[in-house]
């Protein structure tokens, strides 16, 4: 197999990804050796690299060698992430930051501006619902929530000029589904970016930028590292939007840059651009945000999040396996009201899930508990095995009750909007034996009693 060079300095090339399986790309993706010829990827826990020359340090700062100059900016373990998960989500470049958070508001300040439109679903998880409906509009920009699965929703809010549209598939705690496809072709017509939360769906068994998006962005803390043990997040860009197509809508990709040698992103480094390749959105967020205000994500953290990939697949289909038998158990409690989850027949998103999610709609799921607010506290506490805590896509099985935890602030209003109710429990079924998940949870049933 042929290669592509690694990186700055390195010779050594990745495996040529072309003709190989999702399973062994999550593997081999992105591996490269350094001069010792390791089996698995280095780990550089370094800040700086050294430069052999004044002339040679002046020409890294002005990009006229390729080399990396300071971990903030690049590092070779962070690359080699980056690069598995650009196979893994079939894109043009990716971008590894801080936590899942920072890959979030990163890729939006990347694309807005004051005076700009952005159209989200409601249905988010808590943090990502304060930047669209508090940060951002005190910086001037327009946030207009409409809800996921209403295509007519969608369809009315992007009737106007939009530069961004945001949501997340499945939603969290409601895995309520958007119509991928769809609300790409509405967006795209109101000349705005597609940015999608892929953090449930992972790229094992949810593509949304084969179905038109154009941004798709991960906590990578949750699915991908799958062990809870390294906050992360990801940027993976399509590079398929043409930013110097309307100058007038996106200035600050083609007016020349002050900070940066004057480069303008959209015509410079875009479609017909000196690189051969669409950068634009992703340089633009490297060189402007990552550079100047720092969400960096550590090299060690980096190494861990690539050795949970390598065995993502496998844990999907055994987190996916016992999903399904835990919904079945719930489906037929006698203190179960309801049980949300995208593919299960009857669902208001099952049509969605048999086209986004064939494999099954995540391992992330709710249920209503009979006796609201308390009961649900008393199921949570009634827990053994479960882990009490706020994360999803650990091995190990989680729950947490979101009204009086992670969606606990603000206006009840915007709560229930969201799905979330007082007697919602959210789980994130893990690896163990089934039997033992059953069991525990037939213990924090009767505790609800």
């Amino acid at each position: 197999m042929s290669g592509t060079p690694f990186g700055p300095g390195n010779p050594r090339p990745y495996l040529d990804p072309e003709g190989l399986s999702p399973q062994t790309r999550a593997v081999r993706g992105g591996q490269a050796r350094s001069t010792f010829d390791e089996t698995s990827e280095a780990l550089y826990l370094t800040s700086g690299f050294v430069y052999g020359s004044a002339e040679e340090a002046e020409a890294a700062f002005t990009d006229e060698v390729d080399k990396f100059v300071y971990s903030r900016y690049g590092n070779p373990t962070v690359a080699m992430l980056e690069e598995r998960l650009r196979l893994l989500e079939g894109a043009e470049a990716a971008y590894a930051t801080a936590s899942g958070m920072s890959a979030v508001f990163t890729a939006l300040a990347a694309l807005l501006a004051r005076g700009d439109r952005v159209v989200s679903s409601r249905g988010l998880f808590g943090s990502c619902f304060v930047i669209l409906d508090e940060i951002l509009p005190r910086w001037g920009v327009e946030t207009v929530f409409v809800d996921g699965p209403d295509l007519d929703q969608w369809r009315e809010a992007l009737s106007e000029p939009t530069t961004a549209v945001f949501f997340e598939t499945p939603s969290n705690p409601m895995q309520e589904l958007v119509d991928i496809g769809a609300v790409s072709e509405l967006a795209h017509a109101a000349g705005a970016q597609v940015v999608v939360d892929n953090v449930f769906g992972t790229p094992v068994f949810s593509k949304p930028l084969a179905h038109g998006a154009d941004i798709v962005v991960h906590s990578a803390t949750k699915y991908l590292g799958g062990h809870g043990t390294a906050i992360a997040g990801v940027i993976v860009d399509a590079g398929k939007f043409d930013y110097a197509a309307d100058a007038d809508k996106f200035p600050n990709y083609n007016q020349p840059d002050p900070s940066y040698h004057g480069l303008r992103f959209g015509p410079d480094l875009g479609v017909n651009g000196a690189l051969g390749a669409n950068l634009s959105f992703i340089l633009k967020a490297r060189v402007q945000l990552l550079r100047d205000i720092g969400p960096a994500i550590s090299p060690f953290n980096a190494f861990l999040i690539g050795q949970g990939i390598e065995t993502l697949s496998l844990r999907i289909e055994r987190h996916l396996d016992n999903t399904r038998k835990v919904v079945d158990f719930l489906s037929g409690h006698p203190q179960v009201e309801a049980v949300n989850w995208a593919s299960i027949e009857g669902s208001a998103s099952f049509e969605q899930a048999q086209r986004y999610t064939p494999k099954g709609a995540g391992a992330v799921i709710s249920f209503e508990i009979a006796g609201g607010l308390e009961a649900g506290k008393k199921f949570v506490e009634g827990l053994t095995l479960h882990s009490h805590l706020a994360n999803i896509g650990d091995v190990r099985s989680l729950v947490i009750h979101p009204a009086s935890t992670t969606h606990s602030q603000g206006p009840d209003e915007d709560r229930l909007a969201a799905g979330v109710t007082p007697g919602l429990v959210r789980l994130a079924v893990g690896l163990e034996s089934i039997e033992d998940i059953v069991a525990d949870l037939e213990e924090g049933f009767a505790a609800a009693k």
